[in-house]
């Protein structure tokens, strides 16, 4: 198993320091997701809206202890989406940043396209979204019907549906997968500015994550740009698909990472209002402790195999499985600690078991991630040692972008 060097504890202990200041925000942004607005000075908003976003398109890195945080790496996202969902999963996720469409940007945008974008989010605080999930066939992109319509001068006109969109309604930029052509193949991401007419996006009513504002969207031919078409310079194979594949494989650690920080709050939270527990109480708490710890270390392991190995998601997927399962289970185990009631009594226990039933559909549900571990098995890359970085402390050294990584 991955364990943490020097420079990640580093890290750890500034965000978690950061954290303490987040946690009173729980129940504020939980009611109006909007409230962000009035923290954007906090230094992990700071550090989220920019986070991801590579040295060389001018990016300042957090400087904690004599190191230099970029967040491009996987393990070093999950460290600090672990802290701040253990703070408040609802500002993390409300938080502006480039998050999926940045990795996206990273993967398969030109250089143009790099500057266009990196450029933007550098300028000031901006929502990104990415959108692929559709209203009747979810992220199956043989059933995508958003469709990219080609016109005489080399442009597009891009209409269709999308639902289930993080920060979709408030985004500025996103990265929006729509149909140019039949068959897999004919897949295509692109870069859209949503001031652009014709991209209407609402939030959809939730009852957990509410921070993240997660929305539908209506394009009706909103109008690409050629030079808005990411992986122009790629092959057919490396483009549509592919991306959104290596997409969430990057992601998808983070994504488990934020549900063990979900489970951690919630121990925490009955450590200090419950007091002393004992006999079954306190084996219970203590079992689902080491349930928290062990999942982290999956968590940490499967990140360090994706920064090794782009396409190295299975292991990932085995981590979000788990983490998911794990945010449901000790929310709900917080509250039977606490006593009947606990959720009408413990407002922000509450919050945290609604939150945590977000984490199935969250970057994909339970069966989707038994399915792309089951294929991983079955191929013989689960078990596969993804090379020393994974398994020493170094592990969470920053990794080159992978714009053109196999």
């Amino acid at each position: 198993m991955t364990h943490l060097d020097d420079r990640l504890r580093a890290l750890r202990g500034q965000v978690r320091e950061w954290g303490a200041d987040l946690r009173p925000l729980a129940l504020e942004i939980d009611r109006d997701p909007e409230a962000v607005r009035g923290h954007f000075a906090h230094p992990a908003v700071r550090h989220l809206a920019t986070m991801g976003i590579p040295e060389e398109y001018g990016h300042e890195p957090e400087k904690i202890d004599g190191h230099r945080f970029y967040g491009v790496s996987a393990l070093e996202r999950a460290v600090v989406m672990e802290e701040l969902a253990c703070a408040d999963v609802g500002t993390l996720v409300a938080s502006p940043g480039p998050l999926l469409a940045g990795v996206a940007v990273g993967l398969c945008a030109d250089e143009a396209q790099k500057r266009w974008f990196y450029g933007r989010m550098l300028e000031q605080p901006l929502w990104t979204c990415f959108a692929l999930t559709e209203p009747e066939g979810g992220s199956d992109a043989a059933a995508l019907r958003t469709a990219l319509t080609a016109t005489p001068d080399g442009d597009a006109l891009l209409s269709g549906e999308k639902r289930y969109v993080g920060n979709a309604c408030r985004a500025q930029l996103g990265v929006v997968f729509a149909r140019a052509r039949p068959g897999p193949l004919g897949v295509q991401a692109v870069l859209v500015d949503t001031a652009d007419p014709g991209f209407v996006a609402e939030p959809l009513d939730m009852i957990g994550l509410r921070g993240a504002m997660i929305s539908s969207i209506v394009m009706d031919r909103v109008p690409v740009p050629a030079d808005r078409f990411l992986g122009r310079h790629l092959t057919a194979t490396r483009r549509g698909v592919w991306a959104f594949v290596q997409t969430f494989n990057v992601l998808r650690p983070g994504v488990a990472a934020i549900a063990v920080g979900i489970a951690r709050a919630a121990l925490e939270y009955v450590a200090e209002h419950r007091g002393a527990l004992r006999g079954a109480g306190r084996e219970r708490f203590d079992e689902l402790t080491r349930r928290v710890d062990a999942t982290r270390h999956l968590v940490h392991h499967a990140a360090a195999a994706v920064d090794a190995r782009g396409t190295d998601g299975h292991l990932a997927s085995a981590a979000k499985l788990r983490a998911a399962r794990l945010a449901e289970d000790v929310t709900l185990g917080a509250a039977g600690l606490l006593g009947p009631g606990a959720r009408l009594a413990h407002p922000f226990l509450d919050k945290l078991a609604r939150d945590a039933r977000a984490m199935e559909f969250l970057e994909g549900t339970g069966n989707m991630q038994r399915l792309n571990l089951f294929q991983g098995l079955l191929g013989g890359k689960v078990d596969r040692d993804p090379g020393p970085t994974a398994s020493r402390a170094t592990a969470g050294r920053p990794a080159a972008p992978r714009a053109s990584a196999p």
